[in-house]
């Protein structure tokens, strides 16, 4: 149930930085990291019958089985073989790594590893997709981009004409918006503490900003005097639990909804009062933009190939596989949004 590709474009993710950095996990060396991508199948293993040799494909950090409880309800895309799994570093068929150095093994990331010309993932994590599609673009789909969009879009669901915050303006945020813009919402408010991404911002459909560290009262207090009593929707994208609780704080009553995205420090807690839900805010949290890899990703790429979706201003660097460090320094100095890889530099 494997299949080998080759990767053509990769792109960073905060992700591969957060644990290069050994901030998420009991650290793993050596280890191939990388896990938005896209391909090319080279060949399939065993089993596999619905990918071949030449197909263009997209590498998923979590997978589709389509035969569990999840991957069977429309309510749920995290799928019980397949679903994204930080610690395991091995193939899941035998326990074994398909990287080795000197007859030593070379562990995986995220059952993708894609920060390499060959990788070989579970054919349950791979996209099949349209081959018109360009993918030193729609690599971005794999990871960063449908995370945002979809916490919007599919489980957010704004109103024509509502209001939606979204917390945190890195890429991730920058999708959110991008989903409010495209949902038809009438003000987006982003949220961060770096006034900077502002401009950047309202190429995205941000109407309005706030920076908290300019404000001598709570960011929810703000937001509602803004907004006559709260957000429609709030979209949450830094993983910080303050952002994570002004989110909900911030949406109106009666209506409001506030959906986390980002990933939270392990030891964090949330903490609110109770009264915020009885009167009838609600709190809702998405993985992958509730987006299953297999049935939903070739839907949204054909969505970029009709014009309806905005990938391009995403990309702001791109780099040969050789200066991949480069990449590191401009996510690590806070500057651009994705740098594509190429493979064959």
């Amino acid at each position: 149930m494997e299949v080998r590709l080759k990767i053509l474009y990769t792109s960073l993710c905060h992700t591969d930085v957060y644990f290069w950095e050994a901030k998420g996990q009991t650290p793993v060396f050596p280890r191939i990291l990388g896990h938005e991508a896209a391909g090319i199948v080279e060949s399939v293993g065993e089993g596999v019958t619905e990918l071949a040799p030449g197909d263009h494909v997209l590498p998923v950090f979590t997978g589709e089985c389509k035969e569990c409880a999840h991957c069977k309800s429309e309510e749920s895309n995290m799928c019980e073989l397949l679903r994204i799994n930080p610690d395991r570093k091995v193939m899941i068929g035998d326990g074994q790594a398909r990287f080795s150095v000197n007859g030593q093994p070379i562990y995986h990331f995220l059952g993708t590893s894609t920060f390499s010309e060959y990788t070989v993932v579970h054919s349950g994590c791979v996209a099949k997709i349209n081959p018109e599609a360009p993918l030193d673009k729609v690599c971005v789909l794999s990871c960063g981009f449908c995370t945002g969009f979809g916490a919007t879009v599919n489980v957010a669901k704004p109103k024509k004409g509502s209001t939606v915050a979204i917390f945190g303006l890195g890429a991730v945020g920058l999708a959110a918006a991008e989903g409010a813009r495209v949902a038809g919402a009438s003000r987006i408010i982003g949220i961060d503490l770096n006034s900077n991404r502002f401009e950047t911002a309202k190429k995205f459909g941000c109407t309005e900003f706030v920076n908290p560290l300019e404000h001598s009262k709570p960011v929810q207090e703000v937001l509602a005097e803004m907004t006559n009593g709260g957000v429609d929707r709030a979209v949450e994208c830094t993983g910080n639990i303050n952002a994570m609780i002004q989110a909900l704080e911030s949406v109106h009553d009666g209506w409001g909804v506030a959906v986390l995205v980002g990933v939270p420090h392990k030891d964090a807690e949330f903490k609110t009062h109770p009264i915020h839900f009885l009167n009838e805010k609600t709190l809702k949290g998405t993985f992958y933009g509730h987006y299953k890899p297999r049935t939903d990703l070739p839907v949204v790429v054909e969505q970029y190939l009709k014009g309806e979706l905005e990938l391009e201003k995403f990309i702001t660097h791109s780099v040969p596989f050789s200066e991949i460090n480069n990449a590191f320094e401009l996510m690590l100095a806070g500057q651009g949004l994705r740098c594509i890889i190429r493979m064959d530099g």
